[in-house]
């Protein structure tokens, strides 16, 4: 019963993310080609520094249908959309119910808090993995239709980094949820923290080296250097001391 309730509450975000992502995996497949010939048409940019730089390097990627899917698809695309998803399935859950009422027959039940809060934490978890493994999935299936292949074997690797190091998103707005109300405030605060994440592995090079976005598109091993392995174990600890924090939280509620 605590299986199909999680379900119910989040099955609306979870479809509507679903069809998004996978549509955005058919379309990166599909304009390959009109990339590939726009290519040559591209002058070479006169603009020096770091703006320089990712201009060249993105042009450079494109080049080749594997560094096309990682930069268009692993390290963009998915990633953020991905994220997004993360967050709004994170938030909800037993304080915004009881703020609206709506806790008093889950909590009726005869089960402990900490396994209503596991299995909601769980079905959002499981919802990621469809939303981080399906599309990329559908990529590698839709490849050949535009006359290039993509390694499953990649496809698989860049997804679970990204389910992994991405997973901290989630566990954040599931803690933050535990401590206010209202969805919008965990909604808003992991979104914004993402954002200036995401902006500051932009902006300073620096950063990447300790930020979350470069291990979620698995950069290193797209680079030939392996496994982030560092990174993920990182990113799994933070994200079960958070959903740790949240059931503690839970614990001390009085609903």
């Amino acid at each position: 019963m605590l299986w199909h309730k999680s379900w119910l509450e989040t099955r609306s975000r979870f479809l509507i993310g679903l069809g998004l992502v996978m549509c955005s995996a058919a379309a990166v497949a599909a304009m390959y080609p009109s990339v590939r010939e726009l290519l040559p048409l591209v002058p070479a940019p006169d603009v020096g520094g770091e703006l320089g730089r990712r201009i060249r390097e993105a042009a450079e990627l494109a080049r080749d249908y594997r560094g096309y899917v990682w930069s268009s698809w692993f390290a963009k695309q998915l990633s953020q959309s991905w994220t997004v998803f993360a967050v709004l399935l994170g938030t909800g859950g037993l304080l915004s119910q009881a703020t609206r009422g709506g806790a008093l027959f889950t909590l009726s039940l005869p089960v402990s808090r900490n396994r209503v809060l596991a299995i909601r934490a769980a079905t959002g978890l499981a919802e990621l993995a469809v939303l981080a493994f399906a599309p990329s999935l559908l990529l590698v299936m839709l490849s050949p239709a535009v006359g290039e292949s993509y390694g499953i074997g990649d496809a698989l690797i860049h997804s679970g980094c990204l389910f992994v190091a991405g997973g901290v998103f989630f566990s954040l707005a599931f803690l933050l949820s535990t401590v206010f109300g209202d969805m919008w405030r965990p909604l808003l605060i992991t979104l914004v923290l993402a954002v200036v994440l995401a902006l500051a592995d932009q902006v300073f090079p620096g950063v990447s080296r300790v930020s979350v976005f470069p291990v979620m598109s698995a950069e290193r091993y797209f680079h030939g250097g392996g496994l982030p392995w560092l990174g993920l174990v990182a990113s799994a600890a933070v994200s079960a001391a958070l959903l740790a924090a949240a059931a503690r939280n839970i614990a001390r509620q009085d609903f």
